[in-house]
This record gives C-alpha cells, sequence and structure tokens, in this order.
C-alpha cells in the first residue's frame, strides 16, 4: 500500500508542497484524496530533501491543507496502448471522449518515452505525399522528418492540418497509415471542427485525435503532445505502421510551460519563457523519426502561431534549430484569397532532396522545383518593381515573369482545402505555368526534360 502523508504545507496555483516525503522520485505520479472522497492527480516536480513540490493536473480549489490526504504512486505517467485506439478521441489526458467505452490496453507506456539512439536511426528518403502542390512539389515532405508549419493570428493553419491529415499517404505501398492528431489549447468550435471534418471524409479510421480545450488545466496541455507520441511510437515500432503525427498549437503549449514555470518562481528566460524550453521542445521533436531494423516510422508536422507575426520569437526560432526547415503561411497572400496560404519562398524543407527524384516521384522533379522558384522570385521582384517605376519601366520578359508570379499564385499554391493532388497532377501544373516563359529562360531544367515536357502541349 502506498504510503498516505497528510503535511501538505502550501497551495500556490497548480503548484503544491508537501512536507516529511520518503522514497519520492521525480516526475512520479501521485493523488490527492478530498474531505470528501474525490481524488485529482498529481506529478512530482521538485524533490528538495524531505520536501516534495507536486504539479497539479486539476484545480487547486477545495483542498484542504488539514485534511487532505496525498499518496505517491511508485511510477510515472502512462498511456494504456493497443490497436483499438484507432478511430477514437481522447482529452489530453488519454480518457475517451468520444462516448465510446475505455481501452482495454495491450501495454502500458511511460509518456515521456526514451530518448532514439542517433545511431539507431535511418536517414529519412521516402516521399509522403499530402496532396498539397506547394508542400509535395516545392518543399516535400519526407517520411520520418520533422516539418513544422509557422502560422500567424488568423491564418487558415486548421484548415491545411485538417486538409493534410485526410490527404497524406505513402505511395506505392499498401502498408498501414496512421495519423496521430495532438490538439493544445484550441477552442471548442476548432476541436468540433476537426472531429466533423475527420469524421466526413472517413480519416477517423485511421487517426488517434488527443484533444485539450482552451479552458483545460495548463499542465494538462504539457502531458497532451507525450500521450500523442507515446500512442504514435506504440503504432510505428510496435504494430510497423507509418504514423504522421500532427500537433496544434504549440504556441499554446510554450505558453503552459512559461506559466508552470512562472507558478515555480523560476528564473525567466527571453520574453518570459523558461530557460530549458529548447531542452523541453526538442524532447518533443526528437520522438519523431525511423529505427534501424523497423518497419514503422513517425513523421511530424508541428503548427505553430507565431506571436506578432515574428519568426525571431522564441518559439519559432527554437523550433526552427530543431527541426527540418519550415512551411510559412504568408498574410498577404491570405488576403488575396490564395489557399492554402503557403509562402514558398521563405518556406524549407531540408530533407526534400533526398525524397524526390525517379522511383519516388519522378526524375525531372528537382529541375522542375529549382526552376519554379527561380521564376517566382523574379517575378516577385517583376511586381515590386512595377509598383515603384510603373508597368512601362518593366520590360517585355519582366512582364511575362509577373504574369507568371501572379498564375503561379492562382493556379500552383492555391488549390482549395479539399483538392487531393497526386504527385502527377502537381508536376504537369508546373510545365504549363513554365510554358508562359520561352524556353531559353529554362536554364535550371536538362534539355532532356524540355524535350520530353516542355514540348509537349
Amino acid at each position: 500500500m502506498p504510503k498516505e502523508y497528510r503535511t501538505i504545507e502550501e497551495v500556490a496555483g497548480p503548484i503544491m508542497l508537501v512536507r516529511g516525503v520518503q522514497g519520492v522520485t521525480y516526475d512520479e505520479m501521485g493523488e490527492i484524496e478530498l474531505v470528501n472522497g474525490e481524488r485529482r492527480r498529481c506529478k512530482v516536480l521538485e524533490i528538495d530533501g524531505g520536501n516534495a513540490m507536486v504539479q497539479l493536473y486539476e484545480a487547486s480549489t477545495g483542498i484542504n491543507l488539514d485534511s487532505s490526504k496525498v499518496r505517491f504512486l511508485g511510477r510515472t505517467m502512462e498511456l494504456g496502448v493497443s490497436e483499438d485506439m484507432l478511430s477514437r478521441m481522447f482529452d489530453g489526458m488519454g480518457k475517451p471522449i468520444d462516448g465510446g467505452p475505455d481501452i482495454l490496453p495491450e501495454k502500458r507506456m511511460d509518456i515521456n518515452g526514451l530518448p532514439m539512439n542517433p545511431a539507431a536511426r535511418s536517414y529519412p528518403e521516402e516521399f509522403i505525399q499530402t496532396g498539397v502542390s506547394a508542400i509535395d512539389g516545392l518543399n516535400t515532405l519526407v517520411r520520418g522528418q520533422k516539418l513544422p508549419i509557422f502560422s500567424a493570428s488568423g491564418l487558415p493553419h486548421a484548415n491545411l492540418a485538417a486538409q493534410i491529415a485526410r490527404q497524406a499517404k505513402v505511395r506505392g505501398t499498401d502498408e498501414s497509415f496512421a495519423v496521430v492528431f495532438a490538439a493544445m489549447g484550441i477552442t471548442f468550435e476548432e476541436a468540433n471542427f476537426f472531429m466533423e471534418s475527420f469524421r466526413e471524409t472517413g480519416a477517423i479510421d485511421r487517426s488517434v485525435m488527443f484533444i485539450n480545450l482552451a479552458n483545460d488545466p495548463a499542465v494538462e496541455r504539457i502531458a497532451t503532445p507525450r500521450m500523442a507520441l507515446t500512442a504514435a511510437e506504440y503504432l510505428a515500432f510496435e504494430k510497423n505502421m507509418h504514423v504522421l503525427v500532427i500537433l496544434t498549437d504549440i504556441t499554446n503549449y510554450a505558453d503552459s510551460l512559461r506559466e508552470i514555470s512562472a507558478a515555480r518562481k523560476e528564473v525567466p528566460g527571453r520574453r518570459g519563457y523558461p530557460g530549458y524550453m529548447y531542452t523541453d521542445l526538442a524532447s518533443l521533436y526528437e520522438r519523431a523519426g525511423r529505427q534501424k531494423g523497423k518497419n514503422g516510422s513517425i513523421t511530424m508536422i508541428p503548427i505553430l502561431t507565431m506571436p506578432e507575426d515574428d519568426k525571431t520569437h522564441p518559439i519559432p526560432d527554437l523550433t526552427g534549430y530543431i527541426t527540418e526547415g519550415q512551411i510559412i503561411l504568408s498574410r498577404e497572400l491570405y488576403r488575396k484569397n490564395v489557399t492554402p496560404p503557403i509562402d514558398v519562398l521563405p518556406s524549407l524543407s531540408r530533407l526534400k532532396d533526398k525524397g524526390i527524384g525517379e522511383g519516388k516521384t519522378r526524375a525531372d522533379h528537382a529541375d522542375v522545383m529549382n526552376q519554379l522558384f527561380a521564376a517566382y522570385a523574379r517575378g516577385k521582384d517583376a511586381k515590386e518593381l512595377m509598383i515603384i517605376l510603373g508597368e512601362a519601366a518593366l520590360t517585355d520578359m519582366d512582364k511575362l515573369y509577373a504574369k507568371f508570379a501572379d498564375e503561379f499564385e492562382k493556379e500552383y499554391v492555391s488549390q482549395g482545402y479539399y483538392a487531393d493532388r497526386d504527385i502527377e497532377e502537381t508536376m504537369e501544373i508546373g510545365w504549363k505555368l513554365l510554358r508562359i516563359l520561352p524556353r531559353s529562360e529554362l536554364k535550371r531544367i536538362k534539355d532532356k526534360f524540355l524535350d520530353l515536357y516542355y514540348e509537349a502541349k
């Protein structure tokens, strides 16, 4: 029987101090029993001799310092996992919220996971088709990659996340593919949008959803992505599935980290965030990847809203260091009704070169991608020049590039949230746009591909 303590010294927000404890360890789970018999969960944050500082997972209201009891359970927080989790919805602590029965776990796993040995990692190099041209064609997602989406307040990142979750697939294989979706600190309206979107399209059948609402405790928000990643690790490395993990919104997660750090009276770092935020984010992001000798994989798309549209803010800044690129959403494109409003020039997928080419996408993919980037960049420069000096100041070639930039945004980037384009369709749209320019301008494409595709009207 766990030992019970009636030595609660102090409660301050989500933090509680218990004196005179023995044999209690960091990260151990505890249970608080109130006078009325109600039980609430907590976790050990710090041990100082016989004093334990614990973090509450529910409200502190009703905890009586004299009569409430605390018992420590001798284990860390765990998630019961089984294949029955597919097509189910859970709250941020892993309890079902879809009206279905509790999961009968095949095993229980520590939600903090185990760090993946770098020597055991396989290099990500298999193409994942999202059905979104701006990603598949220009910033390709590769199996086992961490590719965040940098959004801003008011931009439709939720629609893009739902679209990727519905459409993502590994081409050319019959291997099992699953989506683990974790939402942190979102409104009920957003949660309902995701639930309905997954149900309507049947994507729910291969998905596991963890939803933490804005009015749920901040400390639950810290556990939510870890619950999701534990479920993903089980499906990927024990059931050999290819798992796409979508985490939204990392900004809400980091704000909860700051809130709890302030409650613990820790020395704040940049913008009030704790100094260990880099390590904390890395403990989430680095759980993605592929392992040698195992067929399954975890590919991760974290989504964050940049406060004040500032990509130098600590959250996008640290995320950019840890992950392999970023997809950036643009307010300017959103105002032009481009959907999804992906700004392809500052976006980057550092592993795209390994996931494209013959046998993966198409032999001409790299050349077309480079030419599209170059032509769009020159077209945007021409349009800026037109605004300053007027259209009369542009050469005929500059006008062609300006036309290309407009058509590129309208046809290639803008496709709506329900168009699922395969890579062949994306490539054909790219070639169609390149035909706006004379062949002599397409210097980044090999002649054999120009002969094959440029001349084919």
